[in-house]
């Protein structure tokens, strides 16, 4: 069961249902392979609309790993997913949006030539300053 409130989101890949969560290792996972400094920088990367489909398997691989799902990047790269490139677009944006709580840009040149994105959150979403995520509720401290 996915928990919004730990950042996870469900996706479909290869027809089986998954889970993922971009965790603090994930995060410097992705730091490591996007050149990053900090979790600041990296959510103004993804902030700015532009992710590459190699961006995506990093992304979606991480989120995987996160989630507690052996999956290597190569194995991602091969797996099919619903609405082709929207569809791993869509899963990407949620992922980060879940992830830094809140809309992330998605920049139009990843949506021309292919279907729109029809993820209900993210279809409009808003280009804003990242800051970082507010601490989740795990019950008193």
């Amino acid at each position: 069961m996915v928990n919004k409130y730990r950042g996870e989101i469900a996706a479909q890949l290869d027809g089986a249902a998954y889970t993922l969560c971009l965790t603090l290792g994930a995060l410097a996972e992705l730091e490591t392979a996007f050149g990053s400094d900090d979790m600041l920088s990296l959510a103004t990367r993804f902030g700015g609309g532009r992710i590459s489909a190699r961006d995506c398997v990093r992304i979606i691989g991480a989120g995987l790993r996160g989630a507690g799902h052996d999956v290597g990047d190569d194995a991602v790269s091969q797996m099919r997913g619903d609405d082709g490139a929207a569809g791993y677009v869509d899963i990407v944006a949620r992922l980060l949006a879940a992830t830094f709580g809140g809309p992330v840009a998605v920049a139009s040149e990843l949506t021309s030539g292919m279907a729109t994105v029809t993820a209900a959150p993210m279809a409009k979403a808003e280009v804003h300053q990242p800051q970082m995520p507010p601490r989740p509720f795990l019950g008193p401290r």
